[in-house]
């Protein structure tokens, strides 16, 4: 099911008219020649979460926005918009259903050359079909 999401996930943000226009590229991991702003899924990892009658999984994953900005309010309109775009993931997939949304935490990070990286971490919690 993780895999499941990840796909779902990607998919469902790169569908996004706003975001799309906001971004170079919505991806797995980091893309090899990109030019800011981008969003990668960084990581990912699952436990149990089945019930009696249900196979289920807890999954986490570390989506991460790479831009440029001094300011430290930079992309904070981009970050709600994927914020809110996560949240509304629907919830009946192909092979699994989406419990829960949760979110995690977020990390921001200013790096040289006023590059910017922000991670925003959540927890699904999922369900087979």
């Amino acid at each position: 099911m993780e895999i499941a999401l990840r796909a779902a996930l990607i998919a469902w943000l790169a569908a996004d008219p706003a975001l799309s226009a906001q971004l170079n590229a919505i991806v797995e991991e980091a893309p090899s020649r990109t030019s800011l702003p981008w969003l990668g899924l960084a990581a990912s990892a699952s436990t149990d979460w089945s019930c009696k009658t249900t196979v289920g999984r807890e999954v986490r994953i570390a989506l991460e926005l790479h831009c440029r900005g001094d300011a430290p309010d930079t992309a904070a309109d981009l970050v709600a918009a994927i914020e809110a775009r996560v949240e509304s993931l629907p919830r009946g997939q192909t092979g699994f259903a989406v419990a829960t949304i949760r979110f995690l935490r977020a990390r921001a990070e200013q790096h040289g050359q006023n590059r910017r990286a922000i991670l925003l971490e959540y927890r699904f919690r999922l369900l087979e079909a």
